[in-house]
Parts: structure tokens; C-alpha cells; sequence
């Protein structure tokens, strides 16, 4: 019998009306495919951990998300690579939304076995060289004008600087 978290009982019944079944069905799924998993609550959401991250799901004014952790080496590449939700299920406002149960079995229990395996997502390769932020001319226009913001632009790290530039754009 799995252990639930009050903090994750305090979590769903929170949520907004039509998020509750969501968040109780993929809890009920989750546990089913894995007993032993533990619920904590992590950056504000529930997640469950087995031999280290699972999955984690999430409630919003207007839809639900869940995700693999691994959801990489989880789910086939289209579904690990949907840009239209937090999760990898894209944006789950009913039970609808999401596969039927015993394929969110098999992915949950994919999930443990990956973690029992000690397996990690393959990271993406750090670029080589230097990275070079690429200044918009109007913001490069409005530096130039202003030495002390020029200084200020010019001593942000790489980060700061591209998210500088990203914002303008």
C-alpha cells in the first residue's frame, strides 16, 4: 500500500474542480506501477521519487500537466518533444487528454526501470568556443549612445546579456 503525502492531499484538493480526477487518476497510476514510489512536493507541485526523480504533476487555473523526469529515454520521441504544455502530455483539462491507463502503466513502469538501472538522460553537448550573443541593432544602437549601460550590458554574464537580447527581439 502506497504512502500518500498530506502535503500532496492538501495539493489536489486545492486544485481546480476539474483537475482533482486528473490529479487523482495519474496518483492512482503512479502507485499502481510503482508502490514503493514517495510523494514530495518539490517547486511548488507533487513529484514522485523511486531510486531518485520519477515524474511529477502539476495543476493550473486552466489545465494539468505530468511528466516523466526521463521522459526522454520514456516516451517515444514526438511525445517527449511536445512543446504544448509543461508536461509531456501537453495540456490535460479531462481524463481525455491522456492515454489510456495501462499504457500509463507501461510508461510508468518503464520510468522505475530506468531508475533501478541507474540510467540518465543523455545531456546535450556544451557548445565549444565561445558563446556570442547576437545584439539586436536597435538595443546595439541604444549601447552605443550610453557608455555606462554599454559597461553595464557588457559585464552581464552570457546569460544575461542573451536574455537581454531574446526580451528586445
Amino acid at each position: 500500500m502506497p504512502k500518500k503525502n498530506p502535503e500532496v492531499d492538501a495539493y489536489i484538493a486545492a486544485a481546480a474542480p476539474f483537475a482533482q480526477p486528473i490529479l487523482k487518476h495519474l496518483r492512482k497510476v503512479v502507485h499502481t506501477g510503482c508502490p514503493a514510489a514517495e510523494e514530495k512536493i518539490k517547486w511548488g507541485f507533487p513529484h514522485f521519487e523511486y531510486k531518485g526523480n520519477l515524474a511529477g504533476m502539476a495543476a493550473f487555473k486552466a489545465h494539468c500537466s505530468f511528466g516523466f523526469w526521463k521522459g526522454a529515454l520514456v516516451l517515444d520521441r514526438v511525445m517527449a518533444e511536445r512543446e504544448d504544455g509543461m508536461g509531456h502530455f501537453g495540456r490535460i483539462t479531462s481524463l481525455a487528454d491522456l492515454p489510456n491507463e495501462k499504457t500509463l502503466l507501461n510508461y510508468v513502469r518503464k520510468a522505475v526501470k530506468l531508475n533501478e538501472a541507474g540510467i540518465k538522460v543523455p545531456r546535450a553537448a556544451k557548445p565549444k568556443g565561445p558563446r556570442v550573443v547576437q545584439v539586436p541593432e536597435d538595443l546595439a544602437a541604444a549601447l552605443r549612445k550610453n557608455a555606462k549601460a554599454r559597461k553595464t550590458f557588457e559585464n552581464f554574464n552570457y546569460s544575461h546579456r542573451k536574455e537581454y537580447a531574446e526580451w528586445i527581439t
